[in-house]
């Protein structure tokens, strides 16, 4: 596996988002997309390219996937090419990626891309149109960073 898409997701909008990004990697059956609540142990090595996701909850991201990235170990991702993303409402300040960019940085990861972020149209969806293929075309350029 070359590339781990790992994400949380409420109402399947963030789900949709990681789903087209791990289908649009130029590989993609190098591609592993998994929900936070069921990365394994050890599951990060190996990787090239590690993508987070989440949605935007209280400013920040969800528990779960603050947790994930709190017990990785200091190291854990050392040369390890990275990038974040986030499902949110609205373009303000204080949403999921940049914090989740910041930790996987502090872990050893090597940003590849801003922290980016995919709009809802409500509180629980849909997706806003042209946000799937949005995060596709993202995608493939991460592939080549």
């Amino acid at each position: 596996m070359n590339t781990l898409v790992i994400y949380d997701s409420f109402f399947g909008n963030t789900e949709q988002i990681a789903q087209a990004i791990g289908k649009a990697m130029p590989l993609p059956d190098q591609v592993e997309i998994c929900r936070v609540s069921e990365v394994k142990p050890g599951q990060l090595a190996g990787s090239k390219l590690l993508i987070v996701g989440s949605p935007t909850r209280g400013f920040r991201p969800t528990p779960a996937i603050a947790e994930l990235l709190k017990n990785l170990p200091a190291s854990a991702l050392e040369g390890v090419k990275v990038a974040a993303f986030d499902t949110r409402m609205v373009n303000l300040g204080g949403y999921a990626a940049a914090p989740i960019a910041t930790a996987l940085k502090k872990k050893g990861g090597v940003l590849v891309a801003p922290p980016e972020r995919f709009f809802v149209q409500d509180q629980e969806g849909p997706l806003k149109p042209g946000e799937l293929e949005r995060a596709a075309s993202w995608a493939r350029q991460l592939s080549f960073e």
